[in-house]
C-alpha cells in the first residue's frame, strides 16, 4: 500500500463520527475512501458505515459491506485506511483484530482515545496511535517517527 494523504477537513468530518458514537458510550469505525494517484493514495470520502457498536466493540454486518463495496466500485475507490475510537487509551485490542475491515498488507488502522472527546484537528496525529498490517497478519503498532511515511494530512 502506499502513502495515504489525507485533507484536514476529513479529519474534522472523522472526529465528528467518532465523538457523536462516544457520546452514546459506544466506539466507531470510520472507512477513508480513496483513490490511487502517482504520488500514494488520496482520501475522497469518509464514510461512516451502519454498524453494531458497543463501549469496546464495533462490528459491521455483512449486508453493510456488500453496499460499501458497491460504492467503492461505482467511484473506483478503495478502502484506503479504518479510523476507529476507544473508551481509554488507543490500542489495537484482540476485537480490533479480529473485525478489522482492512486486511491487506500494510493496510492502517488508526485509534483514537477517549472516544475523540479530547482529540482535534489540530492535534489527531498527536493523539491517535497507528497500525500497520504485516504480511504475517499481525497488526504493528507504528512508532511516531514511522507514521509519516505512511500518513500524511494537510
Amino acid at each position: 500500500m502506499s502513502k495515504v494523504f489525507c485533507r484536514h477537513q476529513h479529519i474534522e468530518e472523522t472526529l465528528k463520527h467518532l465523538r457523536e458514537a462516544g457520546q452514546r458510550g459506544n466506539e466507531c469505525v470510520v472507512l477513508w475512501f480513496g483513490r490511487e494517484t502517482a504520488t500514494g493514495i488520496e482520501i475522497e470520502a469518509v464514510c461512516r458505515p451502519a454498524q453494531i457498536a458497543g463501549a469496546d466493540i464495533f462490528r459491521i454486518s455483512p449486508a453493510t459491506m456488500r453496499d460499501i463495496i458497491g460504492i467503492l466500485a461505482q467511484h473506483g475507490w478503495m478502502i484506503a485506511a479504518q479510523v476507529h475510537s476507544h473508551p481509554r487509551e488507543a490500542f489495537h485490542s484482540l476485537a480490533d483484530d479480529k473485525w478489522a475491515i482492512v486486511r491487506h498488507e500494510n493496510a492502517l488502522s488508526l485509534v483514537v482515545p477517549y472516544f475523540a472527546a479530547r482529540t482535534t484537528a489540530a492535534s489527531f496525529m498527536q493523539d491517535q496511535k497507528t497500525f500497520k498490517l504485516t504480511a504475517g497478519n499481525l497488526w504493528r503498532e507504528l512508532a511516531v517517527s514511522e507514521i509519516s511515511k505512511w500518513l500524511h494530512v494537510s
